[in-house]
């Protein structure tokens, strides 16, 4: 090889060490930006509940919230689970949290309330839960307490499993088996239903109360 080979050798070599490191460096920023994105969702407030005057029983979300956007918290306390649910199902919403299954029901609303999640990432813990834990939906007005009844393994085409049921559901879906290596081939899937409900409302004397304080506050200024 002549000393010009092995310089345009040398030079071909030191620019893709340069390209690689910069693809590198990007991926490492990319991911950086994905795990600090989901700790943010993860750890995203509840929203205040509404004032008892302003508060109706029974009240069922009337608009689909956008995709992306905050649609209730899931606890599952037995395995110390806590997910921020976002609306959608798809690669980009369940990066960053749980996600509510387009075309099924909403926290409050009769039939079945269909919620994913990554295996691996947000529903880790799905797997330790079993029949009889319970589980809880807060939204900004109410909490729904389920009880699981069903707890089993079925194909990605199964979407029978979102069927509505004769009383208020909750279905949980993550990918199957737990420690697959890429694309789990089937989907598990956990089945609650609704045995109780109760309003999140802020009472009226603590919303006067807390107006009084404001207003003493900007008066002594």
């Amino acid at each position: 090889m002549t000393l010009k080979q092995s310089m345009t050798t040398a030079t071909v070599l030191r620019s893709l060490e340069l390209t690689l490191l910069a693809i590198g460096l990007a991926l490492g920023i990319w991911c950086g930006a994905v795990l600090l994105d989901a700790h943010f969702v993860a750890r995203m407030p509840l929203p205040a509940p509404p004032e008892a005057a302003a508060a109706a029983p029974g009240v069922v979300i009337g608009l689909t919230p956008s995709a992306g956007s905050w649609v209730a918290r899931l606890d599952a306390p037995t395995v110390r689970l806590s997910a921020t649910v976002l609306e959608g199902s798809d690669d980009g919403t369940l990066t960053r949290g749980a996600g509510h299954i387009e075309d099924t029901a909403f926290p409050g609303q009769p039939g079945n309330v269909g919620i994913a999640g990554h295996r691996d990432t947000t529903f880790r813990a799905v797997r330790n839960l079993h029949v009889g834990d319970p589980l809880e939906l807060t939204t900004s007005d109410r909490i729904y307490r389920y009880l699981i009844t069903k707890a089993f393994i079925v194909e990605p085409e199964d979407v029978y499993v979102l069927d509505p049921g004769d009383r208020p559901m909750l279905t949980l879906v993550t990918c199957y088996p737990f420690t697959y290596i890429g694309h789990a081939p089937h989907r598990y899937i956990l089945q609650a239903v609704l045995v109780d409900q109760v309003a999140r409302i802020q009472p009226i004397v603590a919303t006067i109360e807390a107006g009084r304080a404001e207003g003493a506050g900007k008066a002594g200024r």
